[in-house]
């Protein structure tokens, strides 16, 4: 396994605090790309530096550390580099360099089993590189400039450019195809009501789609463990509907991926009702939040029926606060119980708190499901009230 450090910094726009947030989430990310973080490096600074993103005093320190630790073959940076910053840092450094978008591309590119998917993630690594060409042929450069010394590194950079560019098109022609494919598929279910699972990465989606459903998706305390919509035929006391495991969101999100993805996510434009899985135990659960809603804004048109599932109940920890100290409440000290009345309260009883790992609180997810299919049914066909009322009846 490869041995990488952390690299993130401190502005006035990104606090102490969430710069040590964000470098933890990075740890998470590089630990599922199979990598071994051994130092976080974390500088204040007004905005980042437009040649080394950190300023020359910490790229010396980085780079002593790394002559120190000859195990250490890569470098992360928490934020997207631009081709400049990923030149100068590789020169200065030595090292294998990757920014925040080029791990998640890899992830992604590690857990896409489908041909979709596949396309998908190739297509977004092949935009991804396109602007970065020129580092990948460094030991073709000119030694000398001027007349008569431009050698065949800018010979072979222009040819590499038209294949990845006619790679791209190719790509985006067979996703086309593949797109028509699946909005075919998602007519020929357009008479069942359709329930999306969608969340911040490893908030429990898919042990809650296999638990609902008996299906069998992988399911693992990992970022990004499902890449595919999964789709499956769930019926809740006789009444059928479907049911979609979404890919997660994270902060931060490539906008190569976003678009790429942009098939895959038509599956929450297209559903009836979102189910929005939340970490309740993630110390920074409201975060997530705000990012999977402001996410789900950019993709789906219309305002939808929503259920904030609130999850891993059982992993939450509660530090019970001293009276006597009078500093600001945080978190940890804000009691489960509490948490449930604020929530319940701001989001008119469209919520629960459950733990899908333990089975708390599922029969109650599955009657409040139950009567949100059945709401949509009833104003997609009228008629089936009266079968409704007698069903309600004979229970």
């Amino acid at each position: 396994m490869e041995k990488a450090l952390l690299v993130g910094i401190i502005t006035p726009q990104q606090p102490e605090n969430k710069a040590k947030e964000y470098l933890q989430e990075l740890a998470f990310l590089s630990e599922t790309a199979g990598a071994v973080p051994l130092r976080r490096f974390l500088q204040h600074l007004p905005y980042p530096n437009p040649r080394t993103f950190v300023g020359e005093g910490k790229l010396a320190q980085i780079k002593q550390y790394i002559a120190e630790n000859e195990d250490v073959g890569l470098v992360i940076f928490d934020d997207e580099l631009s081709p400049l910053q990923l030149r100068n840092i590789e020169n200065e450094l030595k090292v294998k360099v990757l920014d925040r978008t080029n791990l998640i591309l890899d992830i992604f590119a590690q857990r896409a089993q489908t041909a979709h998917a596949k396309t998908q993630v190739e297509l977004a690594q092949c935009q991804y590189m396109l602007p970065r060409l020129t580092r990948l042929w460094t030991h073709l450069e000119r030694q000398r400039g001027g007349i008569g010394m431009r050698g065949p590194g800018e010979t072979q950079i222009e040819t590499d450019r038209r294949i990845l560019l006619s790679k791209i098109s190719l790509l985006k022609e067979k996703l086309r195809k593949i797109d028509q494919q699946k909005s075919i598929q998602r007519k020929n279910r357009e008479n069942m009501v359709r329930v999306a699972l969608v969340g911040y990465t490893n908030a429990g989606k898919s042990t809650i789609m296999n638990l609902i459903s008996k299906a069998n998706v992988f399911a693992e305390n990992k970022l990004f463990a499902t890449l595919d919509t999964t789709v499956r035929k769930v019926i809740v006391d006789n009444l059928p509907f479907l049911l979609s495991d979404t890919v997660g969101f994270i902060r931060k999100l490539p906008h190569h991926l976003i678009e790429s993805f942009k098939s895959t996510l038509d599956e929450l434009d297209e559903a009836d009702i979102l189910v929005h899985v939340c970490d309740i135990s993630h110390p920074n659960f409201e975060e997530q939040y705000t990012v999977v809603n402001e996410t789900i804004k950019s993709i789906v048109k219309d305002e939808k029926p929503t259920l904030v599932l609130f999850n891993k109940i059982d992993n939450y920890s509660f530090v019970e606060k001293d009276e006597a100290d009078l500093s600001e409440r945080l978190a940890e000290n804000i009691s489960l119980d509490e948490l449930e009345k604020t929530y319940m309260a701001r989001l008119s009883g469209n919520c629960l708190f459950i733990s899908a790992k333990e089975k708390t609180n599922i029969d109650n997810f599955k009657l409040i499901l139950y009567s949100k299919v059945k709401e949509v049914y009833s104003q997609k066909y009228p008629y089936s009230n009266f079968i409704f009322d007698k069903y309600d009846d004979l229970q």
